[in-house]
């Protein structure tokens, strides 16, 4: 199984296109049959002993719930963009009433990395049978939030981050509701805005700030701004009045308190770090800055947008959750128009900016966003590393060695290898070739310094001979023989960051594009495909398998995300005589994978796809 760092949005999905139904029509066709279903469900869950309990969860028809789902949010999308407030609320209520949509929300929660991390109750769902039983459970009428559970993580500067943990059943009622709000909050967002958002990525974020300040005659100052424990003060009542969604499930999740060492407190603002919709309302709280700033300076006085207001001021913005930039030609535009108008917008909401945090600076000084440094050199913007995150990264390298003082090699290097990649990957459409040779330099010392405090009595010759092999060009490449499971003699080389290619740039993704819009269905085709074939982490084997299946699983017809990992199916099974050749192999889901076990499905190896 594959992954790499972000946050989980497993319930993206290729668009379909609605049918041109009535609402009530839609409601027979396609809400009442699912919810037959679901009464089935019930009387066989009601007989706990029933050995059908087991497969329950598996026999859910994975693409046909996708495919419903799908279409309540593309129409709530379009019905959003229509202003028909009234539709959208239909819509949503089927939605969130639906078989389907509760049984995608348990298989979010049930599937990201919090799945192991219980609530107050300490109930987890990790068996078929409590998946199903949980469908069954997430009803409305008689619900309850549960305090959330309070536990700190540490943060970079030393100190610890709150986060509330929410009971399983209420992350999967905020899955679900979410599963009706995000495409309200998708059609809704600002233009710049890339944090925790379908297909938008940091890098997206880097691009814009390249995009905004690499010119020559860009602008020269920039607003840094920090939102003080943005998470922790956001007004419950701005959120109950403005966010579209059932109000009073909302307010139960604002207002349900939280437990700290067996006490309980009150919630009277903010919305929890670790909920399941918390980024969802963050970003629609924060959203509508940008148009504010568009209409105060890039429009004219007839109500258009105008470039020549817009090279008077050149105030740009760029967000990533609750950090922001907005860029200006002064700093008095910054200082006495930009501000005080980032103030009242922020006030309104229960927020505002740390004065500590909050500064104006000149590009030539350079600022640090999103762990890279933005600067100007004689001129010409570079964008590189930043200190501070290099040396975190150094920092977490040297506590993984120095705690595998005894562990073998080979697991060393898988451990150290799985870091550095996802580092690399990072920051290789950035300028960090220097940053990178200097990392190898640096790691290098201290996997020596390890093998010394290995093997005290040998001598340097000795150690260079069992740690360091002599691989192309490179003298002195840290590698381990060894023999794995098959008996098969294995080499494991560490990954070297400077052995990356650096400096292609990414390609931003188009402001307007909504992953819950038809019309830019193969616009995000080709860019998962782009983005799974430029990862470096990946065999060519597994890059021609992708490209074969055109990105998609065959089990449940939806894409195959990095984030949600994927495992590699033997059509044919090895113990049955089958081979390792790309013509028995199929990339699948993980749970499509289990349910194709469970079920004993017969899978058929999709034709290959040509476009990729």
């Amino acid at each position: 199984m594959l992954r790499c760092n972000g946050a989980d949005r497993d319930c993206n999905i290729i668009s379909r296109e609605s049918e041109p139904t009535s609402c009530w029509s839609f409601l027979v066709r396609k809400f009442v049959e699912p919810f037959k279903d679901e009464k089935q469900m019930n009387a066989a869950s009601a007989v706990c002993a029933s050995p059908d309990i087991d497969s329950l969860w598996h026999r859910i028809d994975w693409a046909e719930a996708h495919r419903y789902v799908r279409r309540l949010q593309v129409r709530i999308a379009k019905a959003t963009q229509e202003g028909r407030w009234g539709k959208v609320k239909a819509l949503q209520w089927l939605l969130t009433h639906s078989f389907y949509g509760k049984a995608i929300a348990v298989k979010r929660v049930t599937e990201n990395d919090g799945k192991r991390t219980p609530g107050v109750d300490g109930e987890l769902w990790p068996r078929p049978q409590n998946k199903a039983r949980a469908v069954q459970s997430l009803k409305r009428r008689g619900y309850r939030a549960q305090p959330l559970r309070r536990v700190y993580i540490p943060k970079t500067n030393g100190k610890q981050r709150p986060l509330g943990i929410p009971t399983m059943k209420d992350r999967a009622m905020q899955a679900l509701y979410a599963l009706a709000l995000d495409p309200i909050a998708e059609t809704k967002a600002d233009v710049n805005s890339y944090g925790f958002r379908l297909e938008r990525c940091t890098a997206d974020a880097i691009e814009q700030c390249f995009t905004a300040l690499s010119k020559r005659w860009a602008a020269q100052w920039i607003l840094e701004a920090d939102i003080r424990a943005c998470f922790d003060h956001i007004s419950h009542e701005w959120l109950l009045q403005n966010i579209p969604t059932d109000s009073g499930m909302l307010k139960q999740w604002l207002k349900t308190g939280y437990v700290d060492q067996r006490q309980w407190f009150a919630t009277d603002a903010g919305t929890p770090q670790g909920g399941v919709i918390s980024p969802i309302l963050m970003n629609m709280t924060l959203d509508g800055l940008e148009e504010q700033l568009i209409a105060r300076f890039q429009t004219s006085k007839f109500g258009k947008r105008s470039q020549y207001v817009a090279d008077k001021y050149q105030v740009n913005f760029c967000r990533y959750a609750d950090d922001f930039i907005i860029t200006g030609k002064s700093q008095e535009i910054l200082e006495h128009e930009v501000l005080p108008l980032v103030q009242d917008f922020l006030r309104q909401r229960g927020l505002e900016l740390s004065s500590e945090k909050t500064r104006i600076m000149h590009i030539d000084e350079g600022f640090d966003f999103l762990g890279q440094n933005v600067r100007k050199y004689k001129g010409k913007l570079l964008i590189k590393p930043s200190r501070k995150n290099i040396l975190a990264f150094l920092e977490d390298i040297r506590k993984t060695i120095k705690s595998n003082a005894q562990a073998k090699t080979e697991y060393l290097i898988g451990l150290l290898n799985s870091k550095i990649r996802g580092w690399v990957n990072y920051h290789k459409t950035v300028v960090a070739k220097q940053a990178f040779e200097w990392i190898d330099m640096q790691i290098f010392h201290a996997l020596w310094r390890w093998a010394v405090r290995r093997h005290p009595a040998k001598g340097k010759r000795w150690i260079r001979q069992r740690y360091f092999k002599c691989i192309g060009q490179r003298q002195w490449h840290f590698a381990a023989d060894f023999i794995n499971h098959r008996g098969e003699r294995k080499q494991k080389r560490l990954l070297y960051a400077a052995s990356t290619p650096v400096g292609k740039r990414h390609i931003k993704i188009r402001g307007a594009a909504n992953p819950y819009d038809p019309q830019y269905e193969h616009y995000f085709e080709k860019r998962r495909g782009y983005r799974m074939l430029d990862t470096s982490r990946h065999t060519r084997r597994l890059v021609r398998l992708y490209a074969e299946q055109g990105g998609v699983c065959p089990v449940c017809k939806q894409p195959i995300y990095l984030e949600q990992g994927f495992n590699v199916h033997h059509i044919v099974p090895r113990v049955m005589g089958g081979s390792d050749r790309l013509s028995n192999l199929i990339l699948l889901h993980p749970n499509c994978h289990r349910q194709v076990h469970s079920q004993n499905l017969n899978v058929v190896k999709p034709a290959p796809h040509k476009e990729l």
